[in-house]
C-alpha cells in the first residue's frame, strides 16, 4: 500500500527503525561532535567523520563549528553567567524545556565562534552546504522519511527532529548539572544521571566528563555502561577511531614509602580520584563514628551537613557553608579531617604552574600533620599517597 511507504513495514518494524535512526544521530553527536571536534579527544578517520557530519546535516541541521563553540564555552565558564545552558544560573526548567533556544541564541555570538571555534571543518562543502543551507538537510530527511516509511514517516521524521534538542540539549545540559550522583567532586554541579548510557550514548555520565574532559571513555566505575566507548572500541577494530593517548597515568608502587617529584606528579593527574579516596577512606568512616558518638540533638546537624563536606569549597552556597560551620563547632575530629580535605586540595589548586618542589613541600608537611594526628585513617591515607607513582604510557 502506498500509505506504508516504499519499506511497506510492520508497525513494530517502523518503531525499531526510529530507534536505530535515532541512535545513529546519538553516536554522530557523542563520538564525532562531542569527543572527536570539541575535545580532540578522538581520531576517527576522514570518511567516518564525513558521515557523521553529513548525518548530523540531515537530523539535526547541527553546524560543527557552532555546537563545537556552544560546547567549549560551557566548559571554559561553567556555572558562571557567562555559561551558556546552566541550570544553576538560568534554573533547571528554562534549560529542560527551552535548551535548544539558548543553543539557538549562543549560536548567533559571533565572539563565542570566533573565540572557541577553532579547528573544526571549513572546507567547501561546509561553506557552501552544510552551514548556508543546513535546512535543507532537515527537508531531505523528511521527505526520505515518507518515502520509506509512508504516513508514519511523518511520525519518525519528528521524533528525529526532537531527541537530540531534548536529550541532549535539554536533559544532559538540564539535569546532568541539577541532579543525580557524583563519582568526583570537580568544580561544578555536574552530575551522573544514571550509570547506564542509552538514551543519549553514555553522556549521561555527565560528573565523569565534566571530571575528565579530555578522556573518550565516559565511564569511570566497573559498573557504568558507556555505549560511546563501546561504539569506539568497534570502529577502532577497522582503524576508523582511536582514542588520543593521554600521557602518563598514576598507579601504586608497592612497598614505595617515600614522597618524591613523580608522588607530587602522579597525584596531581589522578587528584580527582585521590580526593573521592580520601572520602571513601577518611570521612566516611570517621563520620560513622562520630554519629554513633553524637549527642541526639546534634543528628540532625550531622544528617544536612555530611553531604557537603567533600564538595569543592568553590560551588559551596552561603547557606550550605552555615550547615558546615555549625556541623563543624560541635565536632573537633570532624573539623580536623574537613580542615586536611581542604589543605590537601589547596595544594593543587593554589598557583597551578607552581614548581614540582615547591608542591612537594607543602605535601610533605601535609603528610607530616596527617600522620600526627592521632587518627588511624588519616594515617593510613598518609601512607597510601607515598606509594603513588608515575606509569609512562604504553
Amino acid at each position: 500500500m502506498w500509505y506504508n511507504g516504499l519499506l511497506d513495514l510492520a508497525w513494530w518494524q517502523v518503531i525499531l527503525a526510529t530507534l536505530i535512526l535515532t541512535h545513529i544521530t546519538i553516536v554522530s553527536v557523542t563520538l564525532y561532535l562531542h569527543r572527536h571536534s570539541a575535545h580532540n579527544a578522538l581520531d576517527l578517520h576522514p570518511a567516518l567523520a564525513h558521515f557523521f557530519r553529513f548525518w548530523l546535516w540531515l537530523t539535526t541541521g547541527t553546524v560543527t563549528k557552532e555546537w563545537t563553540s556552544i560546547h567549549r564555552k560551557h566548559h571554559a565558564k561553567c556555572e558562571q553567567e557567562e555559561d551558556p545552558h546552566s541550570p544553576v544560573v538560568k534554573g533547571i526548567n528554562t534549560v529542560l524545556w527551552t535548551g535548544a533556544e539558548l543553543y539557538q541564541a549562543e549560536a548567533k555570538n559571533q565572539q563565542t565562534l570566533d573565540r572557541y571555534g577553532r579547528r573544526t571543518p571549513e572546507d567547501w562543502i561546509e561553506r557552501n552546504l552544510y552551514t548556508k543551507h543546513r535546512s535543507l538537510g532537515i527537508a531531505l530527511m523528511a521527505v526520505i522519511d515518507l518515502l520509506c516509511f509512508g504516513v508514519a514517516g511523518i511520525t519518525v521524521w519528528a521524533v528525529q527532529m526532537i531527541w537530540i534538542p531534548f536529550f541532549a540539549a535539554g536533559v544532559i545540559n538540564g539535569i546532568g548539572h541539577f541532579w543525580g550522583y557524583r563519582n568526583f567532586e570537580c568544580s561544578d554541579n555536574s552530575r551522573n544521571i544514571i550509570p547506564f548510557g542509552f538514551l543519549i550514548g553514555g553522556e549521561e555520565l555527565h560528573n565523569n566528563h565534566h571530571t575528565y574532559p579530555n578522556s573518550a571513555k565516559l565511564s569511570m566505575k566497573k559498573w557504568e555502561l558507556d555505549i560511546g566507548w563501546l561504539w569506539i572500541r568497534f570502529f577502532g577494530m577497522f582503524g576508523l577511531a582511536k582514542p588520543r593517548n593521554k600521557g602518563p597515568i598514576a598507579h601504586r608502587v608497592p612497598g614505595k614509602d617515600m614522597l618524591d617529584g613523580d608522588t607530587v606528579l602522579a597525584i596531581a593527574n589522578n587528584r580527582f580520584q585521590i580526593m573521592a579516596q580520601y572520602k571513601r577512606q577518611v570521612m566516611i568512616p570517621i563520620l560513622k563514628q562520630q554519629k554513633a558518638q553524637m549527642e541526639s540533638e546534634l543528628r540532625p546537624i550531622y544528617r544536612k551537613a555530611r553531604k557537603l563536606l567533600a564538595r569543592d569549597i568553590t560551588i559551596i552556597k552561603p547557606s550550605e557553608e552555615s550547615r558546615i560551620n555549625a556541623m563543624l563547632q560541635n565536632n573537633s575530629t570532624i573539623r580536623l579531617i574537613y580542615e586536611k580535605h581542604q589543605e590537601l586540595q589547596e595544594i593543587w589548586r593554589r598557583n597551578p604552574g607552581s614548581r614540582v618542589q615547591e608542591k612537594l613541600s607543602h605535601l610533605m608537611e601535609w603528610c607530616r600533620q596527617a600522620e600526627a594526628s592521632g587518627i588511624q585513617s588519616l594515617e593510613e591515607f598518609a601512607a597510601m599517597l607515598k606509594s603513588y607513582s608515575l606509569q609512562p604510557a604504553r
